[in-house]
């Protein structure tokens, strides 16, 4: 069954082109760039659903040598196109198609809610991840992808609050605006939790990022206004031990 990237590439492209929406510009790029700066490296890395290379295009611009893989191939294709020099290939989370230990640092940004198979590739990013390296992740929170379509709803007093239900149940559900239509997944926070730690990696960080800049127009049409009333987004560094005893430190 489609997940709709492939259909939806082309609108993905145009909708975001080379600078990205204003929630990867002022809320997931400043924290998600922070925590490369203090990695090791750079080194090789991995961006794992990478789509169109915007943010392998960023690490290149950061000194790492720059993999990226996608299930999508017209999304591939555009990666390659943009950066000749990188390794793009076509490939699922749940088979990365690389050695054990062959990155310093491993990269889902956005990607682990479009995954259906999320413990093989939560395992298959740990495997390629070297000791010592850092797998690092841009994700929704999980109170956001458990609301429904129409979050907001006004409470009885005038105000509004944002309504949930079902956070444990995990299930897919399809989003979109304009030609772009995509199948997403809800998970509790509980499973990505449990099986980043089953996969023996260490947190070094976790983080619900709040917007840095951007006008407050921007802010408010792109639903980013409300974001300290309900942050959308989390930032979390797992580093891969380098013994089996896990005495390293970032």
């Amino acid at each position: 069954m489609s997940n709709g990237w492939e259909e939806s590439a082309g609108a993905w492209i145009e909708t975001l082109g080379d600078v990205g929406d204003p929630a990867r510009q002022f809320v997931l790029d400043p924290a998600m760039l922070e925590r490369v700066d203090l990695c090791a490296g750079p080194g090789r890395s991995l961006d794992v659903g990478c789509g169109e290379g915007r943010f392998c295009r960023l690490l290149q611009a950061r000194g790492w040598q720059t993999s990226g893989i996608d299930p999508a191939p017209s999304l591939i294709d555009r990666a390659q196109r943009l950066q000749p020099d990188g390794v793009f290939r076509v490939a699922g989370a749940e088979q990365l198609p690389f050695h054990a230990g062959e990155f310093e640092l491993v990269v889902s940004y956005m990607s682990l809610l479009d995954i259906p198979d999320v413990k093989a590739a939560i395992a298959e990013m740990a495997r390629v991840l070297r000791p010592g390296g850092h797998l690092l992740i841009a994700n929704m929170t999980s109170f956001a992808t458990a609301a429904n379509p129409d979050p907001w709803k006004r409470l009885a007093d005038g105000t509004q609050g944002w309504m949930l239900d079902n956070y444990m149940d995990e299930r897919s559900y399809w989003i979109g605006w304009g030609n772009l239509r995509v199948m997403n997944w809800h998970r509790p926070l509980s499973t990505y939790m449990t099986l980043l730690l089953a996969a023996g990696l260490h947190l070094r960080h976790f983080d619900e990022p709040l917007p840095r800049g951007g006008s407050p127009d921007v802010l408010e049409r792109s639903g980013l206004g409300s974001s300290r009333r309900v942050p959308g987004f989390l930032i979390m560094d797992w580093q891969k031990p380098t013994s089996s005893a896990g005495k390293d430190r970032p």
